[in-house]
């Protein structure tokens, strides 16, 4: 089966007669629609980093003149290999877009030195309609100034996948004679979003999605930055030094103290993270200032109670829930979780963590309206979140004005995805498999289990067109105390193509994890599909095979 969009349906692209022979990659040009400029056709050959004789192809499309009256265009690169499977990959791509990411189908829930391209997919990738690098005199602030024009946000939302797709799929089928037999799409994070997005917008376009740690929620979840960074302020001078890496090393030792025989193995690895919220108490890591060595097991009250209101998720004065809360889980004491959070590596960005420089500026500039538009320094940009108001400001996630027709809520989510059905892209016959690290510090778990939870009240069916896997320790992408290799693709195209579901996947804990004890490296554990965990049955500790999903 394969998936196609009415191209008639946009308005700046004018189709050329259909594909009846092959197009040579040196002639691409040619078979590109009206209104799309093919800037590069390249035949290129294999090299230790891309091991793929294939075509590289790069355009511009939609281009414009925004309302700021600054120039925009949706800029993309199709790599076709000479070794087709018949198999065609939409890459959703991350962060705040803006950038041609390699069009490889490569990253986490596909294994390393495996990507899509190398498995004969056709694969493209965009920048979503904007150019993150237009606005150096923004400073940070630069890379999400393009919410401040309505159009370039709603690119970003939903329309460069919708736009881009056909396009992508029609050079396709111009390069190979015929139209592609499977149509995927993949994406992490914001890219995971995409994938969520695509199924209730274009539930026909995809035969198959795979989206990891999706930010489904993205307006919602930037209101946590700010509820982090006032929370961290409160018991620590400046972010980094809220929180030693020793104090987090604590809570997540804690964590496993608790949790890491529910298993039935004690290995340093939590597998079953969901069973441990019911288990660990963080107050039995506050200071009683007798028994306890403060520097080795425990940590002061105000501290845990910070954790515990971060946990909580944001709220506003009158106790409604603004985003979701969030797992206890080992990935705290992560760099990953760290960077987000607490603390950087970056001299410009004056050591401040994701959340207080990109994650500030992305809620005032593309997730409020009206946007504010941000000076670029470390110092402003924290202040922003410090003085953000849950009662006054949150609500500007779901406004509108007459520049910005639809809120960034009505932009950035699925449609219905408060109360999930799928209807269209179930009756279209496709396929999703969503993962989720349980240590996420930027989506959090917890969000994706409820929307799971309630497309499954919806459809008692579910299960035979949406698949979700917890990833146990994962933070947001590989890391942690988490078996973290593993192949979804692979048994996404199995779903679609033969018509076998998936059940347990094995995952590596890989050798160079050093966030992983060094034990288990090497060792592979089962991945459960939502709601089972993993649990030991005896014998060799080696080997997933000897773990039951239950």
């Amino acid at each position: 089966m394969t998936h196609r969009i009415a191209l008639a349906a946009l308005p700046f692209l004018t189709l050329t007669a259909p594909a009846i022979a092959q197009t040579s990659c040196a002639d691409m040009a040619g078979a590109a629609p009206e209104g799309v400029e093919i800037t590069e056709a390249t035949e290129t050959a294999a090299t230790d980093e891309i091991p793929v004789d294939h075509c590289l192809i790069r355009g511009t499309m939609a281009e414009r003149t925004g309302a700021d009256g600054r120039p925009y265009a949706l800029r993309f690169e199709l790599r076709l290999p000479d070794d087709w499977s018949g198999r065609f990959m939409h890459q959703f791509n991350g962060g705040n877009d803006g950038k041609v990411v390699p069009a490889l189908g490569a990253g986490a829930g596909v294994p390393t030195n495996d990507s899509a391209l190398q498995r004969g997919f056709a694969v493209v990738s965009s920048d979503a309609g904007h150019d993150g690098e237009a606005n150096p005199e923004a400073g940070l602030a630069g890379s999400n100034a393009f919410g401040l024009e309505f159009e370039a946000r709603r690119m970003y939302g939903y329309g460069a996948v919708a736009a881009l797709h056909p396009v992508a799929l029609t050079l396709t089928e111009a390069h190979y004679g015929r139209a592609p037999d499977y149509v995927y799409g993949y994406g992490r994070s914001n890219g995971g979003r995409h994938g969520m997005v695509a199924a209730s917008r274009m539930p026909d376009a995809f035969d198959g999605i795979l989206a990891g740690y999706p930010g489904f929620n993205l307006p919602r979840a930037s209101l946590q930055h700010a509820w982090d960074v006032q929370t961290f302020l409160s018991v620590g001078e400046t972010l980094p030094e809220a929180f030693s890496r020793d104090e987090m090393r604590i809570v997540a030792d804690g964590i496993v103290a608790a949790c890491d025989d529910l298993d039935g193995l004690e290995d340093g690895i939590v597998s079953a993270p969901m069973q441990c919220q019911t288990v660990f108490d963080p107050a039995a890591l506050i200071c009683d200032g007798n028994s306890r060595d403060d520097s080795v097991s425990c940590l002061p009250e105000e501290k845990i109670a910070a954790l515990q209101r971060i946990h909580a998720g944001p709220t506003n004065a009158a106790g409604d829930v603004l985003y979701s809360d969030w797992p206890w889980d080992t990935g705290l004491a992560s760099e990953d979780w760290r960077f987000w959070k607490l603390e950087s590596h970056i001299p410009p960005w004056d050591h401040q963590p994701l959340i207080a420089v990109m994650g500030a500026g992305s809620l005032s500039q593309v997730f409020t309206t009206p946007p504010t538009e941000m000076a670029g320094d470390p110092e402003a940009l924290q202040q922003f979140l410090v003085e953000f108001d849950f009662d006054t400001d949150a609500p500007k996630i779901d406004a509108t004005s007459e520049a910005f027709p639809e809120s960034a809520m009505e932009i950035m989510t699925p449609p219905g995805s408060d109360d999930p059905k799928l209807a269209e892209f179930q009756a279209a016959d496709g396929r999703m498999i969503i993962f989720h690290g349980t240590s996420d510090p930027v989506f959090s778990f917890n969000d994706t289990v409820d929307w799971v939870e309630r497309l499954g009240e919806n459809v008692p069916e579910a299960d035979s067109f949406v698949r979700f896997y917890p990833v146990p320790g994962m933070p947001h992408g590989q890391g942690g105390a988490s078996a973290d290799e593993f192949d979804l693709l692979a048994a996404l195209t199995d779903w679609v193509e033969d018509d076998v579901a998936p059940d347990r996947v094995t995952a590596t804990i890989r050798d160079d994890n050093e966030a992983a004890p060094e034990a288990v490296r090497g060792t592979t554990r089962p991945l459960c599909p939502y709601p089972a965990e993993p649990k030991y049955q005896g014998g060799d500790t080696v080997t997933a095979d000897n773990f039951a999903c239950e």
